[in-house]
């Protein structure tokens, strides 16, 4: 018979700190303390061999009261997590390990090692700006009176939480005890992105796959997502559950038809994008279409220390790089070209603002949120000739939300500035599966698979598709609530080939 689901109940904050693992449980317990019907502070607990596992441990940004509550205190105790599994380096997976440690976790934290240089990197600028955002905020209060904050953590805290890294190679099997062995596989969607597959011995196999955040096939520059055999447990996430993105292979002529179109009218390309993968496809790219002679030699510029930070780690992880990657780097350093230059200094930085003709600006935030991008879009997005090239996911209430909504006139540093720059949004370059990829993946699972859980998804892309995989005969599948737990009884596994 298939896995039973023995209880699907909300959690209090205390629940997990009291039950104590005495093997009376039930074999499996999962709790979704984060990125349950969101796409934030994804976090989970699993309850497996006599061990608590935490999956990710990632910032949950939102509404400033709501994110210092979830952020500053944990719904279990820190304590009594053994191990941590991080899937990537994105905030909203790895921002909170460093409290996490702080409060007490003393175990280690397993994930590839790109992941861990790359947060070596992301966790110590987290800190850094916790500890602004903190001054920023004192000073004010401070006038008034009223009690200071405490940052979140601060760079040094940041610093000590990458003492528990521990860096372990793709397809390595690896013993978390005498009943539970843990792989990596490639995910795809970041340099050193992975796949969690945890074989559990409770009396009979039972292989668990969390996708974290899974990446597209045929992408440039990184390898596909690998595919996971024999799963009985899937937790997938589900952040374009609803929809199909543009082939990928519209990636490049869409490129060169921005850059083409605005330097006939003389004008500059701004790129938001994220310091994390986006900024280093796109050079990557653009690269590509210099050498090819599909665009001009035009000046492009990276204005984001983050940015190159990040992008040397990637020099030193070329076994991540796909085939067609790894055979350029052989020629050519992907990322670094005559016309290419990254922009450390904040004086260099303003005198992008007095550029004359055309020429290419990266920078980040990637929703236009912060850092450097928005002087860029400040100083030219009032002229017709410019463009702004929209190439990674806007939430909602962002700057750059409003200009993928072709709104005529946004709020900038205060100012309501009119948007007289052309805006494109191409979507071809989102680095998640979407709707087809995330079927297709569980479809790989269907003949053994006996529970679906659906994370890392606002609830109508998750909802959206939890039903596209029960129209494809996979089932059941759960979009659990946030703060809640489940219970699973694996049973002999059922054999659910599905017709041709």
């Amino acid at each position: 018979m298939p896995g039973r689901l023995i209880a699907s109940t909300p959690l209090s904050p205390s629940s997990l700190t009291v039950r104590p693992l005495d093997g009376a449980g039930p074999p499996i317990r999962i709790f979704f303390f984060g990125g349950a019907r969101a796409v934030t502070g994804s976090m989970h607990v699993l309850e497996v061999a006599g061990k608590r596992i935490l999956l990710e441990c990632g910032l949950f940004q939102g509404r400033r009261r709501e994110a210092e509550e979830r952020n500053r205190y944990f719904p279990f105790d820190p304590r009594g997590i053994d191990a941590m599994i991080l899937s990537h380096a994105h905030i909203d997976h790895s921002g909170n390990i460093p409290s996490l440690v702080a409060q007490g976790f003393q175990g280690p934290i397993f994930a590839t090692h790109a992941t861990r240089d790359l947060c070596a990197i992301m966790l110590r600028d987290s800190g850094r700006i916790h500890e602004r955002d903190a001054e920023w905020y004192n000073r004010k209060v401070r006038r008034r009176g009223e009690p200071e904050l405490q940052p979140l953590y601060t760079e040094a805290e940041a610093i000590d939480s990458l003492h528990h890294f521990v860096g372990i190679d793709y397809g390595a099997p690896l013993s978390l005890g005498p009943s539970l062995r843990l792989e990596l596989r490639d995910a795809g969607h970041v340099l050193g992105s992975a796949i969690v597959v945890l074989d559990c011995d409770t009396g009979r196999r039972t292989r668990l796959c969390f996708t974290g955040d899974l990446g597209r096939r045929s992408m440039p520059l990184l390898r596909d997502p690998s595919p996971v055999e024999d799963v009985n447990i899937l937790i997938m996430e589900s952040t374009y559950g609803d929809r199909e993105h543009p082939a990928v292979s519209s990636m490049r002529t869409s490129l060169a038809d921005v850059v083409n179109r605005t330097v006939a009218r003389g004008g500059k390309i701004l790129i938001p994008a994220f310091a994390l993968e986006r900024a280093q496809t796109v050079v990557y790219l653009l690269h590509r279409l210099l050498e090819g002679g599909a665009i001009p030699p035009i000046p492009i510029y990276v204005d984001s220390p983050m940015t190159a930070d990040i992008t040397a780690v990637f020099k030193l992880h070329p076994e991540h790089f796909d085939a067609e990657a790894r055979a350029f780097w052989e020629s050519s350093d992907p990322f670094g070209f005559r016309t290419l230059r990254y922009v450390a200094d904040v004086e260099e930085s303003k005198a992008l603002n007095y550029l004359e003709g055309p020429a290419i600006i990266i920078s980040a935030s990637g929703m236009c949120e912060a850092g450097r991008i928005v002087h860029h879009l400040r100083n030219n997005i009032e002229d017709e000739r410019n463009t702004v090239l929209i190439v990674g996911f806007q939430a909602r209430n962002t700057l750059g939300r409003q200009l993928v909504e072709h709104r005529p006139e946004v709020r900038i540093f205060g100012i309501d500035v009119p948007v007289e720059a052309e805006v494109v949004d191409v979507g071809a370059f989102s680095s998640h599966a979407d709707a087809v990829e995330l079927v297709d993946f569980a479809k790989s699972c269907r003949r053994t698979v006996e529970h679906v859980f659906l994370v890392h998804g606002e609830e109508p892309q998750a909802q959206s598709l939890a039903a596209k995989l029960r129209s494809a005969g996979i089932e059941p599948v759960t979009v659990p609530q946030a703060g809640a737990f489940h219970d699973f009884q694996p049973g002999d596994v059922a054999d659910r080939r599905a017709s041709a």
